[in-house]
């Protein structure tokens, strides 16, 4: 999942999309210290926040201790469950997708990962776009349903994950 954010595209993501990644195990540390500076810029201030924006990144240990009290200090906590992160990961996907910056094709990889991340937990398979990751099997195959039926499928799902109430596990 490191590959959300181009490192030169300038765009920061939010405490919030951070603290799902570190519950999904896919934060890239070394980025982590840039990003602090500018949650500071966007008002965000601690004591542990001002340490996570002053390393160098190069100590991933380091970032890693540091990071939850500095996402405290922007008022956000890690979620407690994989199904909670994978709700903020998966909005943002969707967002990501509604907005063009992002394929159908790419969508369903990093939807894959997530799930695969979870240990292919119901609570995640159960979330709207976690219900795509079946479609894996199927991309890029010249077997079973075309390109342009799973494009429609995956669409959807984004839809539905943005949707008032879509956001929420049945489970």
């Amino acid at each position: 999942m490191n590959d959300w954010l181009a490192p030169d595209s300038g765009e920061v993501p939010t405490p919030e999309l951070v603290a799902a990644w570190v519950a999904l195990d896919t934060v890239p540390a070394e980025r982590i210290p840039g990003w602090a500076a500018h949650w500071m810029v966007q008002g965000h201030d601690g004591e542990a926040l001002r340490t996570l924006a002053g390393l160098t990144g190069t100590d991933i240990r380091e970032v890693n201790d540091t990071l939850p009290a500095a996402l405290a200090d922007c008022a956000v906590a890690i979620p407690d469950s994989a199904a909670a992160a994978a709700r903020v990961a998966f909005s943002k996907l969707a967002r990501m997708h509604a907005d063009n910056r992002a394929t159908e094709g790419w969508v369903l990889v990093k939807v894959c990962e997530i799930v695969d991340r979870s240990g292919y937990a119901d609570s995640v398979i159960a979330l709207p776009l976690g219900q795509i990751f079946h479609l894996e099997d199927e991309w890029g195959s010249s077997s079973g349903r075309t390109e342009q039926q799973l494009t429609y499928e995956i669409q959807q799902a984004c839809r539905a994950q943005l949707a008032p109430g879509g956001q929420t596990s049945d489970h």
